[in-house]
């Protein structure tokens, strides 16, 4: 069976190692039959900024119409494929506001009249695999917390498929790496994406 890959790529550079990452993860995708919708945030100019009125609405199903497509689309894949940089141990700030503003009632969940828990409404997604790269160690990151993993694999998580599968493919402490290193870790980006996605 065909997957349905969304892919939601953050940073501002188009020369950086995350780029890099970004090519590497289409092209693990090319390999496979999955129809594949992507969405680079900051070259589509996506305003991270939750609003006031999106949040005295919170609760209220729906999303502002420029984010209709972004929702179509979570609402259409099985699949989904975060590509960023770590930065302060979580996802960037446009990352995240995509997550604030789209993961939204009627979107992600609904919280049905007296209900005092949000009810998922994305069962249709049964994967989710981040690719990200850290500045610091794995052992640093551990004692933070990973931050960033937390928010895509128990939050983000919680509104998908209840088997839903995650794919953390992590590059740590990438400021003293060597070339061949990290070409090592884009071979693995590559293979990784295209077991994932068959």
């Amino acid at each position: 069976m065909s997957r349905n890959v969304l892919v939601v790529y953050c940073h501002p550079l188009d020369d950086s190692f995350i780029a890099a990452a970004r090519d590497r993860t289409l092209a693990g995708l090319a390999a496979t039959d999955a129809t594949v919708r992507f969405h680079d945030l900051y070259a589509e100019g996506f305003s991270p900024e939750l609003t006031a009125d999106e949040h005295r609405n919170h609760i209220q199903p729906g999303v502002a119409a420029e984010l209709q497509t972004y929702a179509d689309d979570l609402r259409w894949a099985d699949t989904l494929v975060f590509v960023y940089p770590t930065w302060w141990s979580g996802q960037p700030a446009m990352l995240k506001g995509w997550i604030d503003r789209v993961f939204a009632a009627g979107v992600a969940w609904e919280l049905p009249d007296g209900a005092n828990r949000l009810v998922p409404k994305l069962r249709n997604v049964k994967r989710i695999v981040a690719v990200t790269s850290h500045g610091s160690s794995k052992l640093i990151n551990s004692a933070q917390g990973e931050g960033g993993k937390r928010t895509l694999f128990r939050s983000v998580r919680a509104m998908c498929h209840p088997l839903a599968r995650c794919h953390w493919i992590a590059f740590y402490g990438i400021d003293n790496r060597s070339d061949d290193e990290r070409v090592t870790f884009l071979d693995r980006v590559e293979r990784s994406i295209t077991r994932i996605a068959r």
